[in-house]
């Protein structure tokens, strides 16, 4: 997949492609929808910004992304996307009007012979720019323009704000619904204080820096490593949250990966949330919490092994 970063530098190579428009926050099932409608009708890009435009318009705002740069990346590789045109969201593109977007940016600068949008699109400064809108500037300027419906599933429309609210309700089989796939985490393993080690359980530590975190808790996980010696899919149980036992106030995500032995510094890794098994507690005893952490462990090995 190769990656464009502004619309005034695209190869020749490059043009001509068929663009899905998005943000593709978690490439949940209504992006692949709109994603495959593109794949009809040439060379498969996508069409995305960063920042975010919700960042650039709030960039003290509460984290909402479901997931890094890094796995959407590698999720829209997967989908065989060809062209990955991901355009800064700067003050020039947050005041470009919408038939100026259309004409700028999609025609003469990416060159583009088809988009696909959803159908609740908006585009251009304020975002005054409507699907109707593009459609008709499309025939005007000599672009097709597919507009994908909305995606229902029986959990409702299949949006990245439904995601983030069945994750921050523990509900994740509903978020899997939506998204086709486990919610995952991708990310470094970075060194933590190593109190899992001490009290029998090693984690693999996580940043969940930027992103909407699903409900503080316990989960039974699948978790991939990506790099290093120990590549493979292995099972695990996760505690997301902040530690309230021993009173730390950065949330971040540690997973104990069942029967395995090694060494993960360094490496990525995606962890898959599965199901959640409890909230937070904070334990006055530290043999209560390693009861209660073995208890986990059995209850997240059960679920995992259902799986099959």
């Amino acid at each position: 997949m190769q990656t464009h970063t502004h619309w005034t530098t695209v190869p020749e190579s490059a043009r001509g492609a068929s663009a899905a428009i998005g943000n593709f926050d978690g490439v949940h099932l209504g992006h692949c929808t709109v994603i495959d409608l593109a794949r009809e009708h040439g060379p498969l890009g996508i069409l995305t910004f960063e920042p975010h435009p919700r960042e650039y318009f709030a960039p003290h705002g509460k984290s909402f992304r479901l997931m890094n740069a890094e796995s959407k990346h590698n999720r829209l590789e997967k989908n065989g996307v060809e062209h990955l045109f991901q355009l800064p969201f700067n003050a020039e593109l947050a005041a470009m009007p919408p038939e100026d977007f259309a004409r700028i940016v999609l025609k003469d600068g990416l060159g583009l012979s088809h988009v696909v949008i959803g159908a609740d699109f908006c585009f251009g400064q304020g975002r005054s720019g409507t699907a109707d809108d593009l459609v008709r500037f499309g025939e005007e300027m000599g672009f097709g323009v597919t507009v994908a419906p909305l995606l229902k599933t029986e959990s409702g429309i299949s949006s990245s704000s439904a995601i983030r609210e069945a994750l921050a309700d523990g509900r994740m089989s509903h978020a899997k619904e939506m998204l086709g796939h486990w919610h995952r985490i991708e990310g470094a393993v970075n060194h933590g204080d190593k109190r899992g080690r001490d009290l029998g359980f090693p984690t693999a530590n996580m940043s969940i820096d930027g992103l909407h975190a699903p409900k503080f808790g316990v989960y039974a996980v699948l978790v991939d490593v990506l790099t290093g010696k120990h590549q493979g899919s292995y099972r695990g149980a996760a505690s997301l949250g902040v530690k309230p036992t021993f009173g730390a106030n950065v949330p971040c995500l540690e997973s104990y990966i069942f029967d395995f032995d090694g060494d993960l510094y360094g490496e990525h890794l995606s962890v898959g949330f599965v199901e959640f098994l409890r909230g937070e507690e904070k334990f006055n005893d530290l043999d209560d919490l390693i009861s209660q952490m073995h208890a986990d462990c059995d209850k997240a090995r059960r679920i995992l092994s259902a799986l099959e």
